[in-house]
């Protein structure tokens, strides 16, 4: 059953990659980031929430190298994981959609920006804040390796703690 679920953790992967994020790049303009909003800190957060996304459970499921991490789990908590997978990808899904001309692939504030208040974000402030936390709680369920499994879960704080004190600071009312 294990590799059921890790099948659709893959599946999900591609998906979103695929499905939600590339078509998204190719019809979006190429907007400036305001240079004040880039931080390197933000690149590199970024840069660690990949690898915990979706390089460390990809290398837990196709390779032998982590698989003195793996563990087990009762069968039945993989639907648990897929259900809330399933709920990640739709929340990106309408999120992006959403985000219309202010979506970008980076970290940060587009010049002109305002924040978007219809759709989703009418009902949730991030988002995609919220589709990440899902997926980081569906990753452990799905794959089953305490290094793979978790990573998300453990790189993704960080960033989300940055993220959210820094509009704290600058946009009080955005939150």
């Amino acid at each position: 059953m294990d590799e059921l679920f890790e099948w659709v953790f893959i599946a999900a992967v591609a998906l979103y990659l695929f499905a939600i994020q590339t078509p998204r790049r190719r019809s979006s303009r190429r907007s400036d980031v305001m240079p004040e909003r880039t931080r390197p800190a933000d690149a590199l957060l970024d840069f660690v929430v990949f690898i915990g996304w979706q390089v460390l459970p990809l290398v837990a499921i196709f390779s032998d190298w982590l698989a003195f991490a793996d563990y087990a789990l009762p069968a039945w908590l993989g639907w648990p994981g897929v259900l809330l997978l399933a709920a990640s990808l739709l929340v990106f899904r309408r999120a992006n959609a959403d985000l219309g001309d202010s979506w970008s692939p980076k970290i940060g504030v587009n010049e002109g920006q305002v924040p978007v208040t219809t759709g989703i974000y009418g009902r949730v402030r991030h988002p995609v804040y919220a589709a990440m936390w899902l997926w980081a709680l569906a990753q452990p369920l799905l794959v089953h390796n305490w290094i793979g499994g978790p990573a998300l879960l453990i790189t993704f704080l960080p960033l989300y703690l940055r993220k959210i004190r820094q509009k704290l600071h600058s946009q009080p009312a955005a939150l």
